[in-house]
């Protein structure tokens, strides 16, 4: 008998024909004699209905209310996949993020997960009860309603394993694993079978949308096993687990990229001490997320800064970096949202020289222009223009073999 936590995300539950479908796999597993802890998203597309109600309402919609608001999402799934389950004969209980409680910083729509009291899930297990968790949600000291930001439930999912000490995290989705790319750009694509943390932790981070960053950095830090694998058939996924000898043997495991890139540049900034925390903290203190950095020496004690954002923040990060470059004494800002990035990652980059210098040739030959680099010891990352994109993918994934079985 083993404990699972099993999470399924919106196309999983879009309608009631699929949460039933979602019902009998539980059931089915709880049958087998496993103990199930299920964590469910909302509705496909509930998210976005909420955010745009919200917007007619106010046009930078207050984040305590907006939070409010979009954990209802996760509500109507779980008390209906609830009703589901006693429909069939088995018992459930559903429990929204206050009743658990995940207790969560206050962060409203970006919150972190703090803590996870296992007592009452404990609790229900043992009366022979499914316990039916909404994930993408929490809950603050003061009593306030938060969410944890897109992807969300992913976190939910893997926090809740790791507080009730399950055996293993299974992700259900809409495809049956991790890829070596996006096979809806490269057909070539081909299923992983077992990848480590740190692999997935840097595809999450550059763009691959199969599970989101903080639920393998939940994983990672208390060696929680995931497994990714599809609602809509029964074949195994992909196991996200620690890293292993086999895993060094291959060079380059996948190839991501990301659209949701926007770049800024900051022009003749003052070359002294300090300028780089002037520029860089209003943005920290906005809860903005920067990734490239690159500084460019001018001429007579002067520097240009360039870095990345997320699109989302490009407007908000655009007007705090006006004001700052006024104070500062900077010549002026300008910014980019046609730029996406590519990236390869691989465990085996580490004991291998070369493979920057490979992916450079590659896209040179296709006639792709490199903006910006970034490196770490097991990814290279390069921003190119947005419409080059698809090409340098599939020339990437071709290019470092990972095309062949």
């Amino acid at each position: 008998m083993a404990l699972i936590v099993q999470k399924y995300g919106g196309t999983s539950v879009a309608n009631c024909r699929r949460i039933k479908r979602v019902a009998e796999r539980v059931i089915s597993r709880t049958e087998q004699g496993d103990d199930v802890v299920v964590v469910l998203s909302a509705m496909a597309g509930q998210t976005n209905y909420l955010t745009d109600l919200a917007l007619e309402m106010q046009s930078n919609p207050d984040k305590r209310e907006l939070d409010v608001l979009l954990s209802t999402g996760e509500q109507v799934t779980i008390a209906l996949f609830s009703m589901a389950v006693k429909a069939m004969g088995h018992e459930a209980r559903s429990f929204l993020g206050y009743q658990v409680p995940v207790e969560t910083d206050a962060a409203h729509s970006k919150a972190r997960i703090q803590n996870i009291p296992a007592e009452k899930l404990k609790n229900a297990l043992n009366n022979g009860i499914i316990p039916v968790v909404a994930g993408f949600q929490g809950v603050t000291d003061s009593g306030d309603i938060t969410t944890l930001g897109r992807g969300g439930s992913d976190t939910t999912a893997v926090a809740v394993a790791v507080a009730i000490g399950a055996d293993v995290c299974e992700i259900y989705t809409d495809v049956d694993g991790v890829f070596t790319t996006d096979p809806g750009i490269c057909p070539t694509a081909k299923k992983i079978d077992r990848i480590s943390y740190e692999e997935m932790l840097e595809m999450a981070s550059l763009g691959a949308k199969v599970l989101e960053i903080r639920s393998v950095e939940f994983a990672m830090r208390y060696d929680m096993p995931i497994h990714v694998r599809s609602s809509f058939t029964n074949t195994p996924g992909t196991m996200v687990v620690k890293e292993d000898e086999l895993m060094e043997d291959v060079l380059v495991s996948s190839v991501t990229y990301s659209r949701d890139e926007a770049r800024i540049t900051i022009s003749k900034v003052p070359d002294r001490p300090g300028i780089a925390s002037a520029i860089f903290k209003p943005i920290s203190d906005a809860n903005i997320i920067v990734d490239m950095i690159i500084q460019n020496a001018r001429a007579g004690d002067l520097t240009d800064m360039t870095f990345t954002v997320s699109r989302a923040d490009f407007d908000q990060a655009m007007s705090i970096l006006e004001e700052t470059a006024s104070q500062i004494g900077a010549e002026s800002v300008a910014g980019d949202k046609k730029i996406a990035k590519v990236s390869i990652v691989g465990v085996g980059m580490r004991n291998h020289a070369g493979v920057a210098s490979s992916m450079f040739d590659i896209l040179a030959r296709h006639g792709i222009n490199i903006l910006m680099i970034s490196t770490s010891e097991i990814k290279v990352s390069c921003i190119i223009d947005e419409k080059f994109t698809e090409l340098a993918v599939r020339a990437l994934h071709e290019g470092f073999g990972l095309d062949k079985e």
